[in-house]
């Protein structure tokens, strides 16, 4: 039995989804949008941290994995709260882990509630997810017209 599907869907630019491509020269990734930089599911679970959100509706995002809703790829994320704004109990990876179905069967998410740190401070994700995907109108630009100008 799965959970119902209470995430909201956000059209953006899909430059923002872009993975990007290495460089070899410059060592390091070219091109990659802020939405996908900000994939933290392993940093999570391994080290209890997130990489650098990205900023959507004036709140800082977390993305913690791929949506395909469809036919479009999409990313997964969660907002990123200080501790001291959340109204609950935050919960580790370990121990959200160990309840299975539990905790993976929610309403806000598998990572709802989960404490993790961004930078020095204590941070919790909050659910339920997002899911972001790419904008056709951010993909074919728009005609000008000239009278708009005037």
């Amino acid at each position: 039995m799965s959970a119902p599907n209470c995430s909201k869907t956000f059209l953006v630019d899909p430059a923002r989804l872009s993975s990007g491509r290495w460089c070899h020269e410059r060592d390091r990734q070219i091109g990659e949008g802020d939405i996908a930089a900000s994939y933290s599911a392993d940093k999570i679970a391994l080290e209890g941290r997130v990489r650098s959100p990205f900023k959507w509706q004036k709140v800082l995002w977390v993305s913690v994995g791929s949506a395909w809703p469809h036919d479009k790829q999409g990313v997964q994320a969660y907002r990123l709260l200080p501790t001291r704004f959340f109204d609950g109990t935050p919960i580790s990876y370990h121990e959200n882990t160990m309840l299975g179905d539990e905790a993976r069967t929610r309403p806000e998410g598998f990572y709802h509630g989960m404490s993790v740190h961004y930078g020095k401070q204590p941070h919790v994700l909050v659910g339920p997810k997002a899911i972001f995907l790419p904008s056709k109108e951010a993909e074919e630009p728009k005609q000008i017209d000239l009278l708009d100008l005037l």
